[in-house]
């Protein structure tokens, strides 16, 4: 060890005797301290419970140490609507393609099937040509996809993707009569109209929930849950109301709810050496301030 190593090594344990056990610091020394610094990286709480410390090193503050993992600054994912990733997260230590266009894909085509149809386009009243969309690609597709977003430590991808998944799933097998549940309101009808209320509300809340990990993305990620939120409200107000005028509104809102889903698709896939046309992503404001 060098005479100037030895010196920077005799200030960092002073610092750390100065410093109080009860504070985190965040500090960005210079990079002839980056090996001296392993006995900064925890401190201990005088409860006994241990924070790691966020800081930076390199000569241009290129590597961010987070507790006692290290990153270059660059592989950092930032929140995009291609990958569902809402926030800052590093890259996955699989080495898989990436499943969320195709997660998208499936829910885009699905959607905009059934909302033109909710929409009233050409006059259409039966929805059954959509179970084969629900059943497979919408559903059974985007399920498959949602569990390779787990297995990519996505934790927000792969909860969002295999939930619709079960929900187109869960969507076409009220329409097959093989399980009998349209057949059960037969004898009361007049409750047909409450159970898919709640069953469509349970979906309303469920996407409120995934709209609010998406507030400090980007635009089209956040306009994606938001444009479904409203979907999935006024289809539950249609059920319980019984008014088709809710019922059209809502399958205009759900064109539109695909279209979105399609671009986030698109923006997962393009890219500078496949396309002359890529999506750039448009951050929403962000701080880390939370209300509760």
């Amino acid at each position: 060890m060098s005479d100037k190593e030895a010196a920077d090594f005799q200030n960092t344990e002073i610092e750390n005797e100065n410093t109080h056990s009860e504070d985190i610091q965040i500090h960005q020394p210079s990079f002839s301290e980056e090996r001296t610094r392993t006995s900064q990286d925890i401190h201990t709480h005088a409860d006994g419970q241990t924070c790691g410390k966020v800081y930076c090193t390199g000569d241009n503050n290129e590597y961010i140490h987070i507790g006692r993992q290290k990153f270059l600054r660059t592989e950092l994912i930032d929140a995009f609507g291609g990958t569902l990733q809402p926030g800052l997260a590093p890259e996955s230590t699989h080495k898989f393609g990436n499943p969320a266009p195709l997660g998208l894909s499936a829910f885009a085509l699905t959607t905009f099937v059934l909302s033109m149809y909710n929409a009233g386009a050409q006059g259409i009243k039966i929805p059954n040509v959509v179970v084969g969309l629900a059943m497979f690609y919408g559903g059974l597709i985007q399920l498959l996809a949602g569990m390779w977003e787990i297995a990519l430590e996505n934790t927000f991808g792969g909860t969002a993707l295999a939930s619709y998944g079960g929900f187109w799933l869960s969507f076409g097998a009220i329409y097959i009569p093989w399980f009998g549940i349209l057949d059960a309101y037969k004898a009361k009808e007049s409750d047909l109209g409450n159970a898919l209320g709640f069953y469509l509300l349970g979906w309303t809340l469920f996407t409120l929930g995934l709209l609010f990990c998406t507030m400090k993305s980007t635009i089209m990620f956040f306009a994606l849950f938001f444009f479904l939120f409203i979907t999935f409200l006024l289809l539950t107000i249609g059920e319980f109301t019984g008014r088709s005028g809710v019922k059209t509104t809502a399958g205009v809102f759900g064109v539109i709810t695909a279209f979105i889903a399609w671009y986030n698709a698109y923006a997962g896939v393009s890219n500078r050496q496949n396309s002359y046309i890529v999506a750039h992503p448009f951050p929403l404001p962000s701080n880390e301030k939370v209300l509760v």
